[in-house]
């Protein structure tokens, strides 16, 4: 892997066609490019997404929120097609203006309330329904501070390692190796951390759990960036490794990863899921049969 041209930066940059997987939705502008309405399902928590790492930070907690016995958490999960550029239609943008997934309207009160950044997400349900976040202000903090680590972090594992070793035309050995070296200290701070504590914030699963799961356990367990797991040696990092099965184990982890799911194997595919039923009558397996 090596660098194909030099490049020197002009002194004010113009957009070009850059190429790349993503390179017809990627654009300098925000807002809308056409108008489209959101469906509203049934339940007062309408969810728009897919199964990205960050898509499935919000189906998993509400899978945990549902099996922990608060019926409030019910919930509509819509498709977002974000490589069709859905998330450019004009009721996505009214719901979240920096059209990424997920984003979520909650309609059970007066009036309709609008969350978007899956931290945001996780934290405003977990604030609602009084679970997954610690009461005690220091277990709190710790919580709150690993699942902003999370947030600051994951940029370098998925825009920047991802990017680059996956998806980016060319192929650039400064920027490859500049992220996964970020990429792997980031795998070592988390195997220190779980070497002593059972899930990431302390004694207890919480949100911090849900948030770090579909990046860096989906990066050790080789979902992630086609070889990355094997080019980034992840079976140095046996902590983590440890917490990212034993997360595996919590059906709600299970249900959750296959919500707004588009890709791989049918039968962990749930492209819309709007009623608990829809686990055992409505994957794509199961579709494909009728």
């Amino acid at each position: 892997m090596s660098e194909t041209t030099d490049y020197t930066p002009p002194k004010v940059w113009v957009n070009k066609p850059s190429g790349g997987q993503f390179a017809n939705i990627n654009r300098p502008v925000s807002g809308p490019t056409h108008d489209k309405d959101l469906p509203v399902g049934k339940h007062p928590l309408q969810l728009y997404s897919l199964a990205t790492p960050n898509g499935q930070k919000v189906t998993i907690m509400l899978e945990e929120l549902l099996a922990l016995g608060h019926k409030g958490a019910e919930y509509d999960a819509w498709l977002i097609k974000i490589g069709d550029g859905e998330q450019f239609g004009s009721g996505f943008v009214a719901v979240n203006p920096n059209s990424k997934i997920p984003a979520l309207m909650d309609r059970s009160g007066e009036k309709p309330i609008r969350v978007f950044e899956s931290g945001a997400i996780l934290t405003y349900l977990a604030e609602k329904f009084g679970a997954l976040l610690p009461t005690d202000p220091a277990a709190r903090a710790e919580c709150f501070s690993w699942l902003f680590w999370q947030m600051g972090s994951a940029p370098y594992l998925g825009g920047g390692f991802g990017h680059f070793y996956a998806y980016a035309p060319t192929k650039i050995e400064y920027a490859i190796d500049r992220f996964s070296m970020e990429t792997k200290r980031q795998l070592d701070v988390l195997d220190k951390r779980l070497a002593d504590n059972e899930f990431i914030a302390g004694p207890d699963y919480t949100i911090a759990d849900i948030a770090i799961f579909p990046w860096y356990g989906g990066l050790v367990k080789g979902w992630l960036y086609g070889e990355s797991a094997t080019f980034l040696s992840v079976h140095e990092y046996k902590n983590v490794l440890r917490w990212a099965d034993q997360l595996l184990t919590r059906p709600a982890v299970k249900r959750g990863r296959i919500v707004n799911r588009v890709s791989g194997d049918p039968k962990s595919q749930l492209h819309e899921r709007h009623d608990a039923s829809d686990f055992d009558t409505k994957t794509q397996d199961k579709l494909a049969k009728t």
